[in-house]
């Protein structure tokens, strides 16, 4: 019988280099897309698909993260003295009653196999969710995560989400080579952030991954590799010499907001959709650049 999903990790220990200075003092997790952070999107993500625990792998300056989700009480004292219950229900919903926050230190900076495995006490033997809050991923009718919980449950698998790219800039991701066709299909292989010219092909993996705890095992051998760090994709890569792992292609719209380009265009989609601020945005940019 295949477990279920309870528990997803989210590394959220780098520095933001990208956006300096505005992640000087604060983590780019916390960076809002229209009134949520980036984070705050990733864990709704996480609780559409049933997780039950979110474990935070955090670094230094990042405990605004868990203050976001952690309990205001002066603040929600504020908020109801003044009558302001609407937004006392929104601070208030931020993490639902039946979801609890773990956090962990990654104490020195190695890469994201790394801040993997720095889960693995709270995560155990279960098979868990990895999702990176840099890639905002929208679908109005299932998130990419419960898609990915979905073929889960069919094949107890690992599964890596996965979207073609560009190739010329396969030197972003890990690319993976597959065997067969559809949505769902067999890793034969994966590289982290090869030349173009050297890639298996142009199907990248993007920020969202369901693993088997068979995983830390293969991290905990795995050397530095690409950029001095531990790369969760050579674990991976370990892991396929033992188990089937699979790249499912999901359905939705990708930001890529750990870039600047990336992180604009989601704030202007959100904003567009947004139940308050759509229509006069939408009259905005008309007036802005149309007429």
């Amino acid at each position: 019988m295949t477990k279920s999903i309870r528990k997803a990790v989210f590394p959220v220990a780098g520095l933001g280099t990208r956006f300096l200075p505005a992640t000087k003092a604060s983590p780019k997790e916390m960076l809002p897309v229209v009134d949520k952070p980036l984070i705050q999107y990733a864990v709704e993500e996480a609780v559409e698909a049933g997780v039950e625990v979110m474990v935070f792998v955090t670094g230094r300056n990042k405990t605004a993260i868990s203050n976001h989700f952690d309990t205001a009480y002066e603040l929600e004292n504020e908020l109801q003295v003044r009558g302001k219950d609407k937004l006392l229900e929104i601070v208030q919903g931020i993490v639902p009653p039946h979801v609890s926050c773990v956090f962990i230190r990654q104490s020195m900076p190695l890469g994201l196999g790394h801040a993997v495995l720095c889960a693995e006490p709270v995560v155990g033997d279960e098979p868990f969710a990895v999702i990176l809050a840099d890639d905002l991923i929208q679908n109005q009718s299932k998130g990419c995560l419960s898609q990915m919980v979905e073929a889960f449950s069919k094949t107890g698998s690992s599964i890596l989400g996965t979207e073609l790219v560009d190739p010329q800039e396969t030197g972003s991701y890990g690319i993976v080579d597959t065997v067969g066709e559809g949505s769902l299909v067999e890793v034969k292989g994966i590289v982290e952030k090869p030349r173009p010219d050297e890639a298996p092909s142009n199907r990248a993996v993007v920020g969202r991954y369901i693993l088997t705890s068979e995983i830390f095992h293969h991290l905990a051998q795995t050397g530095k590799g690409t950029g001095g760090e531990i790369q969760l994709t050579d674990g991976i890569a370990r892991l396929m010499q033992h188990e089937k792992v699979m790249a499912y292609a999901f359905k939705g719209t990708r930001y890529d907001c750990g870039n600047k380009l990336g992180y604009l265009m989601a704030t202007v989609d959100y904003a567009l959709q947004h139940e308050e601020l759509a229509d006069e945005f939408r009259d905005w940019l008309r007036q802005r650049f149309i007429s």
